[in-house]
């Protein structure tokens, strides 16, 4: 079969890399390239989570046996690992502090830095390996003397946002395969090579959570602290059964059926008195609340190891979201900045990450805090 296009060049003799495997079609596809490409392969099936080992959610014995299927096909070893002490220690208790702070984290960057960057990079490197790889799309580059982190070309599925906070000896070590070809052209090699996971659904949500409804997932860690929802102008509509159950833009779930006022819009969470224990909802998407031409963050982390001049760059304050061109101001005491942006950022929500671009380049980011 030819070799697609991929970010890993060729070398001219194999060397050891240890690649984190989930099960998925991204991995397998990842590993089968860098062993087409001459590298010594080792698959590593790591298991973060364990408290729900008997639930119907939980899909760890099928994700490992199709790590197993995988490897036997393509020709590599694969070993199983458990980070679920570290993952529990470094993600979920940072995770709850969180939540209970009335905040919205995002578990898949911190669970990047601390367990798929440093925990499995230790290991691997305990293993004899001279890189680590995993099917996040995504790409580097050394330049300089430095390594910078870049978005994937198929900007659909690029993942560098989860990646902004890793360090520039976490990334010297790691490949990303995917990076230069799109997911239907990882789908279309799967089936080449005959994968049985050629069509197996992508995961979603939270890393730890899987696919079962997420309040009901909460409400096991934190205690429901009920108090009065209401309205911009202070008229009480509601109950609700806790801050950390919600987020800002929040729309389902929030418990008021039909319009106040008449006009149908629908109901979104707009802000949350942590003081007052009051959840705040406005009407209408575009509700003034719900929009932000300013943003403040906290324990920034740069990709370069220093933060990058202030200036004109561009950002997402969410995931899937298309970059917003912004300003940079950043401080020269502490790791915080602020970015001001031309046009209104909707549900700019504490605790999210605030990620920032220079053109393809993710220089790194921070946690939103006002």
């Amino acid at each position: 079969m030819s070799q697609p296009n991929c970010s890993v060049p060729p070398l001219k003799k194999p060397r050891k890399v240890v690649i984190g495997m989930s099960g998925g079609v991204d991995s397998s596809v990842a590993a089968w390239m860098l062993k087409e490409q001459g590298y010594e392969v080792i698959g590593l099936f790591m298991k973060n989570w364990e408290d729900d080992d008997n639930d119907e959610y939980c899909s760890a014995r099928q994700d490992w046996l199709d790590v197993v299927s995988v490897a036997d096909l393509i020709g590599i070893d694969v070993e199983a690992v458990n980070f679920a002490a570290e993952y529990r220690e470094r993600v979920f208790a940072e995770f709850l502090r969180e939540y209970a702070a009335g905040r919205t984290p995002n578990p898949d960057v911190l669970c990047n830095a601390e367990i798929k960057f440093k925990a499995f990079l230790d290991h691997a490197m305990s293993l004899g390996a001279d890189a680590i790889a995993t099917g996040h799309y995504a790409r580097v580059r050394h330049e300089g003397g430095k390594v910078q982190l870049l978005k994937a070309l198929d900007s659909s599925k690029d993942q560098s946002y989860f990646l902004h906070r890793l360090t520039q000896q976490q990334l010297a070590n790691v490949l990303f395969p995917l990076g230069e070809i799109s997911k239907t052209e990882v789908r279309t090699i799967a089936e080449k090579i005959g994968l049985h996971n050629a069509r197996k659904k992508d995961s979603t949500g939270i890393c730890f959570i899987g696919e079962r409804p997420f309040r009901e997932f909460l409400n096991r860690y934190l205690p429901r602290t009920p108090g009065p929802i209401k309205t911009p102008d202070g008229k009480t509509v509601g109950e609700h059964m806790g801050l950390a159950f919600f987020t800002l833009g929040q729309r389902k779930g929030i418990g008021l059926g039909g319009s106040q006022d008449g006009n149908g819009d629908a109901w979104y969470v707009a802000r949350k008195d942590m003081a007052n224990n009051t959840l705040y909802v406005a009407q209408g998407h575009e509700h003034p609340w719900l929009l932000a031409k300013t943003l403040e963050a906290i324990d920034a982390s740069w990709i370069a190891g220093s933060a990058p001049v202030s200036g004109s760059y561009s950002a997402k304050t969410r995931y899937r979201q298309a970059d917003s061109a912004c300003t940079l101001t950043t401080s020269t005491v502490d790791l915080t900045f602020s970015l001001g942006f031309p046009e209104a950022q909707w549900a700019v929500t504490p605790g999210q990450s605030a990620v920032l671009y220079d053109g393809d380049i993710c220089l790194g980011g921070g946690i939103i805090s006002a």
